[in-house]
């Protein structure tokens, strides 16, 4: 995953080198209103962004799929944690974190163009989060309070205004009544997109103990800047953990979901708590269209038989599964636990997720990268 950079224009420069490393005569002047268009957007929406680079940094109809592919291999892994424009904050790469307290950049209007808090990370990317200190476990805590995580994108059923899309006829009747049933300007619509419903079910058993708390402290990025993310713990019942992750703190969060999640540290009947939650809350419609990711080595007490079954109900429902079970980065892993192969065939996509750097497949799975 690419660095993330001290400033959001210096980001832009990179882009230009990518872009002109794909074949396109990309010029400052063309840069510079692309970064004046990305301040009036609301960057969280890839669509949007994508088309502010067209219409900005793209001559000719043949450089589209050399854009495309710079678009691709720079932005999104980015635009994966999103933005949120009400705050004024924009967050780049989870990979690497600068040495710097605040970063404001504006427009030349004055207008705030990016707002972003960091904190330095001198971690391993690469390495364990099993293998934390507890000094290193504390400044990773302090780097994520930085980021702001934003929600998958669906289609709506619902078409809304645009500036641009398909012709928008009854509008455009409606409008002509004002003037003597002339028609006096366009009007346009195109499919609305809304935000998609991340869930999070997170094994607290003793096996998982240290791992769950550094992915539970990810989704706490993601429940405290308002994204529709929703958390629960999985253990020897189930317990809802989305209201103790919206206190600010990531610290407090944590110590919170603890008392909350009583059996925290002890066993797991995977089948059980995921029909619990089903029963309870998905089935109910939380979990109906959703990304659901599951936080669990595959170790299971119970029968298996129902693991499956519930797993099955649960694809049913979601949008999409990833599992994230921190062995499988183990060299020769193959998922022989019985639970883990119960729910494999249910599953969309298996990751690791056991170290920071690891943490962008996880968004790349979550985010259908």
């Amino acid at each position: 995953m690419l660095a993330r950079p001290r400033d959001p224009f210096a980001a832009l420069q990179r882009f230009a080198t990518l872009l002109r490393a794909e074949g396109l005569a990309v010029t400052p002047d063309g840069i510079a209103r692309f970064g004046r268009a990305l301040g009036e957007l609301d960057v969280a929406q890839r669509e949007l962004v994508y088309w502010a680079g067209v219409a900005t940094l793209v001559t000719d109809r043949e450089q589209y799929p050399a854009y495309a592919r710079a678009f691709k291999a720079f932005f999104l892994p980015a635009l994966a944690l999103g933005a949120d424009r009400r705050r004024g904050l924009l967050s780049y790469s989870i990979a690497a974190l600068p040495n710097a307290e605040e970063s404001v950049e504006r427009t030349e209007t004055g207008q705030t163009f990016a707002r972003a808090r960091y904190s330095a990370l001198e971690v391993d990317s690469e390495k364990r989060f099993a293998d934390y200190t507890p000094e290193e476990f504390a400044r990773f805590l302090s780097a994520l309070s930085a980021l702001r995580v934003a929600a998958p994108l669906r289609r709506s059923r619902r078409a809304e205004r645009a500036a641009r899309g398909r012709i928008d006829v009854r509008r455009i009747v409606r409008d002509a009544m004002a003037f003597g049933g002339e028609p006096i300007a366009p009007s346009f619509r195109r499919t609305a997109e809304r935000r998609r419903r991340v869930i999070a079910l997170c094994d607290v058993s003793g096996s998982m103990e240290k791992e769950t708390r550094a992915l539970l402290a990810f989704f706490h990025a993601g429940v405290a800047s308002g994204a529709p993310f929703e958390a629960f713990s999985l253990g020897t019942r189930t317990v809802r953990l989305t209201r103790a992750l919206r206190q600010g703190d990531a610290s407090a969060a944590l110590r919170r979901a603890a008392e909350l999640a009583r059996d925290w540290g002890g066993g797991t009947r995977l089948g059980s708590t995921l029909r619990a939650f089903l029963d309870r809350w998905g089935q109910r419609g939380l979990a109906r269209g959703a990304v659901v990711v599951i936080v669990s080595d595959g170790w299971e007490r119970g029968d298996v038989t129902l693991l499956a079954e519930q797993m099955q109900r649960l694809k049913r429902l979601a949008h999409r599964i990833v599992w994230v079970n921190p062995r499988k980065a183990a060299e020769g892993y193959e998922p022989l636990a019985a639970g883990m192969a119960a729910a494999l065939p249910f599953v969309d996509r298996f990751v690791s997720g056991h170290s920071l750097a690891a943490l962008g497949e996880l968004l790349r799975a979550i985010f259908e990268l």
